[in-house]
Parts: structure tokens; sequence; C-alpha cells
């Protein structure tokens, strides 16, 4: 491989990288795709190492089963390309500023022009579809531009890739869970009547941002979220400058970040003394929460857990009436999420020893809300283990 411009700080080794690839080639293969387009940046990162804010624009990467991936982006972007992929200075490519966010010309234009000079001028092209990051004129674009080649649905092809972790990426994870913690320890300490929220936010930010344990932290892929009293019926309510009050409950759901994986944790505060409707659910969410964690096993089924956690509720009289987990690890805005696995019901998933789930069963009702979280990490035998190491309970401050 020729040298490098820049010096890499690549998160993961090399022999991690193309542990990736082959895993992605081998499922290409089986859905008979011959180039694979990739726009999810957190699917982009996981390929190759390529980190910016740049996912506003078009941007991709391209996997070849034959050829290292190329990058593709917004020619200024390829600078940030130089200092964070792992593959050779030439397998980067750069469109010119008059495509973007022009009326008169599209990038996927520039796009098929490079497919036809990398030799795939008709390809078997794999897309993701369904994704935040392509827009109906860019598909629209693509098929026009590249009018003999067939365009196959790759959504979640790579997601699927990503399930089981490797140790290197559950150190990671590992780490933003202190993280995690460390935010959680500063919300009991800090949240007060009469205390703006705003204030608690920007506290969420400086001890996410300054990590822990000697390791920096990344932001999170989603902002704190933290209704109270009747708002935290609302599971994705953020924050305003109103201060906390006594008699309310308040969720916060957080993450700690480190290098784009992600640690998610929430917890529930009163102020006061809770009534004992309140007390009841948390009882029965702490108990279905429990049967779900020793649920969580390799071997098991991703609705095994759904239906442990669901057993206390319905006694309860509770109907959720949502899943309770998805699967997490490196992650870009809007969502920390992996969009594959789903725990609930009808999600007949076998477990594997390596999966991370966040194991999430916010109750939403119709004017209170709570959420006591973990993230989980399925073993080798025996239950899950919770990255992080805080009480399961809503904590009261009277």
């Amino acid at each position: 491989m020729p040298p490098h411009r820049f010096a890499k700080d690549l998160p993961f080794s090399m022999a991690e990288y193309h542990r990736r690839l082959a895993l992605t080639r081998a499922a290409m293969d089986r859905a008979g795709i011959e180039v694979l387009l990739v726009t999810d940046p957190s699917n982009m990162a996981w390929l190759t190492g390529y980190d910016g804010w740049s996912f506003y624009v078009h941007q991709g990467v391209l996997v070849f089963h034959d050829a290292d991936p190329v990058w593709w982006g917004r020619n200024q972007d390829s600078n940030g390309a130089l200092r964070t992929v792992w593959m050779a200075d030439d397998h980067i490519h750069g469109y010119a500023d008059h495509f973007v966010q022009s009326t008169t010309r599209h990038p996927m234009q520039d796009l098929a022009r490079r497919l036809a000079d990398l030799g795939h001028p008709a390809p078997r092209l794999g897309v993701e579809l369904e994704n935040y990051y392509v827009s109906a004129k860019a598909y629209l674009t693509l098929r026009e531009a590249l009018p003999q080649a067939q365009i196959i649905d790759a959504t979640a092809l790579v997601n699927w890739q990503r399930g089981i972790k490797s140790s290197e990426e559950i150190t990671f994870m590992r780490r933003a869970a202190r993280i995690s913690e460390k935010i959680v320890d500063m919300l009991l300490e800090r949240v007060e009547p009469g205390v703006p929220k705003n204030e608690i936010v920007a506290q969420i930010q400086h001890d996410a941002l300054m990590g822990a344990d000697g390791h920096w932290g990344d932001y999170a892929a989603i902002v704190p979220l933290l209704p109270s009293g009747t708002d935290a019926s609302a599971p994705h309510l953020t924050w305003d400058g109103r201060p906390f009050q006594s008699g309310e409950a308040t969720f916060f759901e957080i993450s700690g970040c480190y290098r784009r994986y992600h640690a998610p944790f929430c917890r529930t505060i009163f102020l006061g003394t809770p009534p004992d409707t309140l007390r009841r659910a948390e009882a029965a969410l702490v108990e279905g929460l429990e049967a779900g964690l020793d649920a969580a096993r390799a071997g098991h089924r991703a609705c095994d857990i759904a239906a442990a956690l669901a057993a206390p509720l319905d006694a309860a009289g509770i109907d959720r009436g949502a899943r309770c987990g998805y699967p997490i690890g490196l992650s870009y805005p809007p969502d920390w999420g992996e969009r594959t696995i789903s725990l609930r019901a009808e999600d007949e998933t076998v477990l594997q020893p390596g999966m991370t789930f966040h194991f999430m069963p916010g109750l939403w009702m119709e004017d209170w809300g709570m959420e006591i979280t973990e993230s989980i990490l399925i073993t080798d035998s025996g239950p899950a283990e919770c990255f992080c190491n805080r009480p399961r309970q809503m904590f009261v401050k009277p």
C-alpha cells in the first residue's frame, strides 16, 4: 500500500477492518451485489474509519469484491478522509462544490461517472435505500445516470454484520459506560427543585465530553432527553429553561460516547414523595427488567427478553405497546441504535455472544413517564452483562 500523506490515528487494528470487510463482502455475495454503496455514516466509519460531520451532504463508501473500498464525498471533506480512513490516498475521491445543493446537477451524477471510471458502468449496485442519508432525488438521479445498472435494496446489509461486537469494540463500549455512570452520578447530586433544566444539560454535556478514567468523551448520537411530570409521557422531548419542580418525576435518557461507541443509560428521579402509582410501576418495571436480563442469554431469542419483561408489567396492569430494546454500538446522529433486531414479541432472532443492546423498557403513560434501562452484552454463558453498574430504581430526593 502506498504511503499516506498524513499520520493515521485509526481506532482499530487493520485485522479488525479486514474482518469487517470480509463479513460485508460475504453478505454482498449472498445478495448478488457487485458493488455496494454505503451512505450511512455509521457503516462508513465501521468499514473505513471515516469520521467527520459531513453527513448533511451526499457521501458514501463503495465496497468491491476485489479491491479496497473507495471513499467518495464532497471535495473539501476528502481532507477529512485523508486523515481518518485506512485506505490508500488514491482511494479517496472528492466531487466539486458546484454539485452541493444545486438545482441543475446532483452528486450522484459524479458517482455514476466514477463507477464507470472504476470499471463498473452497469453494476449490480446495492444501495441502502431505507436510510436517513439517501434522498428520493438521489435515488432517481442514480437510476437515470446508470441506466444499465441493476439497483438492489441493500438496506441494513452492513448493519447486520455489525451485530456481534469484537473485543476491540466492547472495550470502547466499556469506556462509554464509565462516562454514562459519571453523568448519572452527577444528576443524582445536582438535580434539585429550582435548578433550571438547561444548567443540568450543560453539566451533562460537560461530563460527557470530559470523559472518564482518562478517556475523552465524544458527542452522542442523541441529545439528552429529560421531560418531567406529565411531559414525561412523551419519550423524546429535550429540555428548556424551566426549573425542576417538587412533586414531579423526570427521566434522563443519556449516553456516554467514546470514539462513536455508545452505552445508553436511563434513570428516573422523583423530587418529593412519589405517589403509589409510580411506586407500583417502579416495582413492576424493575422486576421485568431483571427477568429480561436473565432471559438475555446466548441461544435465547429477542422475543424471550420481551416476554420476560411483559409478565410483571401485565400483572400490574401496565400496557407498554412498544418494543423494549435495540442493538447499539457505533452511531452518528440522529440515532444510536443499529436498526436491525428489535426486542419485541415478533422478533425471533437468536441471541449470540457479543451482541449488545439497549434494554429499554421505558414507560410512557397518559400523564407520567419512567425510564430505568440497561445497556447489555450477551455473554458466552449465563445472563446478560450490564455495561453500567448503578442501582435499578427510581431515585427519590425529598
